[in-house]
């Protein structure tokens, strides 16, 4: 069962109440929710309330609270993911991947390889963001992805520690998984970083010549599930 983002204020009198926006038409025309259905919430604390619907109308929408809990659907560790914008369709699937795997933020970047220009990818931001709060709904996160504005990547890995920085390539890898996380101060933001379809460019490789680069093994795989490969190893390690 999908849930819906309230602030605490919209809770009255142990009732919620829903007024024209987004989510409410989503429950009213997408998903035809009716009098005496249920429906979750979460708020900014990340309590998530069970509620039944007890009133609809045009413009609102009123569930009683039926019990409330603490979500816990949302990593210990302050992931992010550092990806060269990829082609429409391709990005859109990554940001649904990115959000389902527990992304903390986003940096989105133009690569040398890149088929995306810097103006086009800037003007997706706000979509992007769209798309991950529908993913947010859908597999219950108790955390929003924060999706930055696009960059580039020297820029953006200079944001983040060098020892928590992992670049993940389909050659050249000079460290082991479990290497790799030994030094990380998982106190900090940590990075995963994967280029767009072209992969990285030489230029690029040669910037990376001090950090850390990990291979996912003899296969290839497209950059949405690259994500997914990469992020769950480091979870697995992380998360312990």
């Amino acid at each position: 069962m999908p849930h819906f983002f309230i602030k605490k204020e919209q809770i009255i009198n142990n009732f919620i109440e829903l007024q024209e926006c987004d989510d409410f038409f989503h429950l009213t025309k997408s998903l035809r929710i009716k009098l005496g259905g249920c429906v979750k919430f979460i708020d900014e604390d990340k309590n998530v309330y069970l509620s039944q619907i007890e009133d609809i109308t045009k413009k609102s929408l009123k569930a009683k609270i039926i019990s409330k809990k603490n979500s816990n659907r949302l990593l210990k560790t302050d992931l992010c993911l550092i990806q060269g914008v990829l082609a429409l369709d391709s990005q859109n699937l990554l940001i649904a991947n990115a959000t389902q795997a527990g992304i903390k933020e986003l940096f989105p970047i133009i690569c040398d390889n890149s088929t995306v220009s810097i103006k086009n990818a800037k003007d997706k931001v706000d979509k992007w963001q769209k798309i991950a709060y529908e993913n947010f709904k859908q597999c219950e996160r108790a955390d929003f992805l924060k999706i930055h504005p696009v960059s580039t990547l020297r820029e953006t890995l200079g944001e983040f520690k060098k020892n928590n920085v992992l670049i993940f390539v389909e050659k050249e890898d000079n460290t082991t998984f479990d290497k790799a996380i030994s030094d990380i101060d998982k106190q900090e933001k940590i990075a995963v970083v994967i280029g767009p379809e072209g992969g990285f460019s030489d230029r690029e490789f040669e910037y990376f010549k001090t950090y850390k680069k990990l291979s996912l093994g003899k296969l290839i795989y497209k950059a949405p599930n690259a994500v997914v490969a990469a992020i769950s190893n480091v979870v697995s390690r992380v998360e312990k």
